[in-house]
């Protein structure tokens, strides 16, 4: 029986699986670390389309193709898709999964959609309302300059706080097929707001809410640090993950031995000169998808606390000089 725990989590009694996962990456991420883990790469950002934008949407089409065809499944077979990116009304999404022609829920969380897409798959899973949910999000370099900063023709000067936008796309397929991954639970995020107006340091505006939910899942299933073998977060980058553990210790809580930041993770940060780490809904969902699964699958890391983090901003609400709030949510992964 799937039980409400705490305030904020649920608990599965028959946990769903993390059946599969696919994972499409730039010409930028594929000169990263983790490199040769990635599904498909192109050196190509366009991805054989004429904008920007178009690119995303043909690597979140193509990050589902693989999550679908790794597990053997059609897509008449999902019963609902959860997806978002970063763009204006969802765009990416609607126009990249169009073909699929599976009924969908457009989300937004920044960069924490993966999570949220993820709890939602599982939830909808446990509940019985269908045998495999589809989870996709994606960013792009250069759609998510053009929409939050400036064209890149403008060749403005990035301050050491700010993040690089992953141009990547990760889909996952969540179900009752059994596999050796299964979501045991999730711990759904508040939205956090510490007043933070710099757009261009959102480690800072997202570690807050990071240790918010971090510690409400520890609460929660009552668990301590040491009965994860990592907690990961999604896009806090370097910046971000001393705030994170500042604001952890000053709660009574260490986790310096066991955080890992998928921002941190994905690029050489001074070898490929990106700041403060890589970010964008895209960068969580990839590095789930080629480097924290496999560990899972291979039963090297038992359990993972897996935290995508998110910059609840728009150009409006910039231009209007409001705060930049943040959310994270939890998904508690576990080898079976």
């Amino acid at each position: 029986m799937n039980q409400v725990k705490g305030s904020q989590s649920i608990s599965f009694g028959e946990s769903p699986y993390l059946i599969s996962s696919g994972s499409v990456v730039g010409s930028k991420e594929a000169e990263g670390p983790l490199a040769k883990l990635f599904d498909m790469t192109n050196q190509d950002d366009l991805f054989g389309a004429k904008t920007w934008e178009e690119a995303e949407s043909n690597m979140q089409k193509e990050a589902c193709v693989l999550a679908l065809g790794k597990a053997h499944v059609t897509p008449e077979n999902v019963r609902y898709l959860f997806g978002g990116d970063l763009l204006r009304q969802g765009i990416a999404t609607s126009m990249g999964v169009e073909e699929l022609q599976i009924p969908i829920f457009g989300l937004y969380g920044a960069c924490s959609t993966s999570g949220e897409a993820l709890a939602l798959s599982a939830m909808s899973v446990a509940a019985g309302y269908g045998d495999y949910m589809l989870a996709v999000t994606s960013s792009h370099f250069g759609s998510a300059e053009k929409e939050f900063r400036f064209p890149l023709g403008y060749a403005s000067q990035r301050p050491l706080s700010a993040h690089w936008t992953v141009t990547g796309s990760g889909a996952f397929l969540v179900g009752t097929q059994k596999s050796h991954i299964r979501i045991s639970g999730v711990t759904v995020g508040k939205i956090v707001d510490y007043g933070l107006k710099d757009s261009q340091n959102m480690g800072a505006c997202m570690a807050p809410a990071a240790a918010d939910t971090i510690i409400r899942n520890l609460l929660d299933f009552e668990r301590k640090v040491e009965d994860y073998d990592r907690i990961v977060t999604g896009d806090l980058g370097y910046v971000g993950q001393d705030i994170l553990f500042d604001l952890m210790q000053g709660k009574g809580y260490d986790i310096k031995t066991k955080h890992m930041d998928c921002g941190m993770t994905i690029f050489d940060q001074k070898g490929q000169d990106t700041h403060a780490g890589g970010s964008g809904c895209g960068c969580a969902a990839v590095t789930l998808a080629a480097y924290i699964l496999p560990k899972i699958k291979k039963g090297e890391w038992k359990r993972v606390l897996f935290v995508p983090t998110g910059a609840l901003m728009s150009t409006v609400s910039f231009n209007e000089g409001a705060s930049v709030p943040g959310i994270a949510h939890a998904i508690v992964l576990e080898h079976c």
